[in-house]
């Protein structure tokens, strides 16, 4: 009888020391503005958009950087500007920028990012529901002409897709 119970009791602490607790994963500090965006760019002058120039639809990404801050952000964008950049975050008002021409991650080009928002659920997507929006203009160094970046947060959703 002893030896059962021995091995009742080896039983029961392999099961209650096996059970793991669930880990909950946290968000990032740019959480509410990181995400893949579908946008378009379009040449800007004096305010207004220039006829013809509006480029077809391409993917950008938005992501925290290796220290996790607040305060900045990655823009990568491989199809347009053909790099990334970091721009400086306002959180609270979700906005960001990088001011002043700021060399791609790629070093072969300066960028400067300028009025950059995340606007929450202000957009429309194809499919007609509502997404969050995100605008910057873009200048580059050797370019004169600045350029309006603008569009939504991508759904996932086939319909939504380009």
């Amino acid at each position: 009888m002893k030896k059962y119970i021995t091995i009742l009791f080896v039983a029961i602490a392999v099961v209650f020391s096996s059970c793991k607790k669930e880990f909950e994963p946290g968000g990032t500090e740019v959480e509410k503005m990181a995400g893949n965006w579908w946008v378009t760019s379009v040449e800007m002058k004096d305010g207004k958009e220039v006829a013809d120039t509006k480029t077809e639809n391409f993917l950008i990404n938005t992501y925290n950087t290796a220290s996790n801050s607040s305060t900045e952000m990655w823009v990568d964008d491989a199809t347009f500007l053909k790099g990334k950049v970091k721009v400086g975050v306002d959180y609270s008002n979700r906005t960001f920028s990088a001011d002043e021409f700021t060399e791609t991650a790629a070093k072969d080009k300066k960028v400067k990012i300028t009025e950059g928002k995340v606007l929450q659920g202000k957009a429309t997507t194809p499919s007609g529901m509502p997404a969050d929006s995100i605008v910057y203009m873009m200048q580059f160094e050797n370019d004169a002409k600045t350029y309006k970046v603008s569009g939504f947060r991508r759904t996932g959703f086939p319909a939504d897709d380009f």
